[in-house]
Order: C-alpha cells, then structure tokens, then sequence
C-alpha cells in the first residue's frame, strides 16, 4: 500500500493557505480519522514567536502551542473547551513529545505516557470523552523539522480496537510532516509580515480628520495588492511653530519589506528635518542626501507642502513627484505649476526649488500618489487633468463644505474613484483645506 492511501485525500490541501490554524488543521484532518483514532499538532513556542536564540539540544522542559486537535471525525470546535487551540503546554524532559523533538527520531508507544494522561485528565474536568481518548492501544509522536531544525511534532493515537501503528504507516506520517513543516513555516512567515505591514500602516497618522489653525486635513490610502503587502506609499501631518503646517506624500519605489522599511526612514527623517525649523527647500536637499545612504531609498519621490495661515502663503517643493492640485474659490481644480519638478531623492543632486504660492482666500490643496494617476491607455497630464474634474465633480455634490464630514468623504471618493483598471500601485491621498488668518 502506497504512502498517499493511507492518508486522508484532506492532505492535498495541506499548504493550500497561508494561514498557520488552517494549516494544522489542515494536517491534523489528513491524519484523522483515517489514519488515527485522534491526531494534535504542536509548535514550538519559541519558534511560533519567532525567536531566533539557539535552542538547548537538552532543554529540562519544553513549551509547546497545540495549534490544531481532530478526534475521531468530530469537529474540532467539539473539543474546544477541554483542549482548545492555542494553549501553550510545557512537557518536561523525558516524555515522549521532549525525546522526538531531542532526538529528531519519531517516538512509537504502546500507550500513552503517564504525564500526558495525568494533564487530559486534570484538563478533563470530568469529561467523559478524556476516558475513551485516554484508551490508547498505539501511540506515535513525530517531529516537525526543517532543514535540520525541529520547529514541533505531531501525536497520533489509536484506540484498542485498531491496530498498532505500522512501519509503513510511521513512514507515512513522517513524509507527510515533512511536507506540513514546509506549509507552516511558510504560513508563519506570511502571518509575520501581515504583522509587520499592520504595524507599518498603523504608524501613519490615524483618523479621519485632524484640525490645525487655518487648516483641516483629511487622508487615507488604498492598497493594490493583499494587506500583506505594502509599498511605498507614505504621507504625515506635521504641527509646526507659529501656526504653520507641514504636509506630504511620498513613494518609496516597489512593494515589500524592503520599500516598507525605507518609507518609515523616510518619514522619520522628514519628522527629525522638520523639528530643526528649516527652509522647505533646504528640508527636501537634506532628505536626498539621507535617501542616498538609505537602501531602497533611491528614485523614492515626494511632495512637501508648507502651510502658513497667518502669512497666507502656501510652500511647495517637489522630488519627482506629481504636481500637487489646488483648487480655490471659483470652484476649479487645477494642477500647480512648480518652478521646479524636481528629482527624484537619492540621486543626490541637491537641487530642489521652492514654489510659493500666496492664497488669499480659502482653497483646497490635494497631495497624492502616482498610483491615482497612472495608467496605461493615457499620459500622465491627462490623467493629472480627470483627477481634478473628478475632484471638482464630488466637490460640488457637498454643498455643505464646512460639515465635518465632507473631506473625509470627499477623501473616499477620490480614493475609489475608477482609474487603470490594470494599475498595480497603492494610492495614497491627503486633502488640506487652507484657510488665511483674517486680518
């Protein structure tokens, strides 16, 4: 009998998800109950959370999440309150569970060890169901490896009514584990970066709307791809002395881990820039001269604006980015002319010139990334262009412009508005509303 028919035909979706509980339970349903009367799979707690200190070859004890459990052909939800999913047990040294995960070699019993019986029956609570599980006739434990490192184990049990696990059945298990080691190391892997791109996101500035003196400031952004992946996409509000805002987006080229990371040096170094109080201009020449040491800096581009409500003036410098659009009281958004472009950060050319425009009465200044305006069925100014008649279209179905709702939502709109159908860039928008001091 081949390897593949003792198993559960449930093990060829073993790895069809990058999720670590589906996963285990994935494997867990290829192993019960056609190959065991009940089967759990346990990760090691340190490995799980990512720890990369080197393990003890001998630990006195060992901790262990249960990430999946299936008895017989119940559902998993049956056993949830007696061995639920997620409890970290610690399984001293000398039970089978610590000699298989020592040794590398599977552990194949007669019953089940005395401190495992102990534990369910202490867990049980009196469950009846803790007798017939405790009524083990054969019981194998197999470790997960991979490449040379044990990363957990699975336990099988069958009752004495079957019979004892065979050689080509532990063979079986052993292959299967193999290949379930692979999908949970990639599961985790996948939930780590998830992790990590929450936390990137949630560092940007949060809620819908924020209020300075002479401005109110809507923004958001929209992934193209999975919430596991983010790019570049980065923009931040900052306070600054005698009523004046700073503002800007910025784009770290690609998506990933590596743009993730040179976005947040980014922004850091723009927060760091701006506390020294410089000139606009001299901020962005700072800004190329870091991104040159930063990796996956480089060709990173962005917009910064300067708000000062008491002077009414409006300063703008830009890297390579797309100009930013104004629109003012006669109702019609337009792009602005910047006296320079400006190139892309981390080319290291340090010439960047500053653009300011006086605005007398209030105005609304829309920063964004390329990802709304690219496409490729039509040239960038083109594009520039239906952005602010999209803008001016949902402007004018606010009549109330000061209702604390309108930017956010007028933020949403632009943000959902159909552009590439085939774009694959994240958009990111922030909306300021500039009003002057009176007087």
């Amino acid at each position: 009998m081949s390897r593949r028919t003792l198993l559960s035909p449930a093990a060829d979706a073993i790895g069809s998800a990058l999720d670590l509980r589906l996963t285990g339970t994935q494997f867990v349903h290829a192993l019960a109950p056609a190959l065991a009367d009940a089967a759990s799979v346990y990760l090691l707690e340190r490995w799980r959370r990512g720890e990369h200190a080197p393990a003890n070859p001998d630990p006195p004890r060992i901790e262990a999440h249960r990430l999946a459990l299936r008895v017989g052909s119940d559902a998993r939800e049956d056993w949830e309150g007696v061995l639920p999913a997620g409890e970290v047990i610690v399984f001293p040294r000398g039970t089978p569970y610590a000699r298989a995960l020592t040794s590398g070699q599977a552990q194949l019993l007669d019953a089940m060890d005395a401190h495992t019986s102990e534990r369910l029956r202490a867990s049980g609570g009196g469950d009846i169901r803790i007798d017939e599980l405790l009524r083990t006739a054969s019981f194998l434990v197999v470790p997960l490896r991979l490449r040379e490192v044990t990363i957990g184990f699975v336990a099988c049990t069958r009752g004495p009514d079957r019979a004892p696990f065979l050689p080509a059945e532990v063979t079986a298990v052993e292959a299967l584990a193999a290949r379930a080691s692979v999908a949970l190391d990639n599961a985790r892997r996948y939930e780590h970066e998830r992790r990590t791109t929450l936390a990137i996101r949630n560092s940007l500035p949060t809620g819908t709307l924020q209020r300075f003196e002479g401005c109110r400031v809507a923004h958001g952004s929209l992934s193209a791809g999975p919430d596991t992946v983010i790019g570049g996409d980065w923009y931040d509000v900052l306070r600054r002395p005698g009523d004046r805002v700073s503002l800007i987006v910025g784009d770290a080229m690609g998506h990933g881990p590596e743009s993730a990371v040179a976005m947040l040096q980014l922004r850091t170094a723009v927060r760091t820039l701006a506390g020294f109080d410089i000139p606009a201009a001299e901020l962005v020449r700072r800004l190329d001269a870091l991104a040159c040491e930063t990796p996956g800096a480089s060709f990173a581009t962005c917009i910064y604006a300067e708000w000062d409500a008491r002077q009414g003036i409006c300063t703008l410098v830009g890297a390579g980015h797309p100009p930013p659009l104004l629109r003012g009281p006669d109702g019609r958004a337009a792009p602005v002319q910047l006296a320079e472009a400006g190139l892309p950060l981390g080319l290291g050319t340090g010439r960047y010139e500053a653009t300011e425009l006086t605005v007398p009465a209030q105005a609304l200044l829309v920063l964004y990334s390329d990802g709304l305006v690219e496409s490729r069925d039509a040239d960038i100014d083109h594009q520039i262009a239906r952005l602010a008649g999209t803008l001016d279209a949902a402007a004018a179905g606010f009549p109330d412009a000061e209702d604390e709702d309108v930017l956010p939502a007028l933020c949403r709109h632009l943000l959902d508005a159909p552009s590439d159908p085939a774009g694959a860039d994240d958009r990111t928008l922030l909306l300021a509303e500039l009003t002057p001091a009176r007087g």
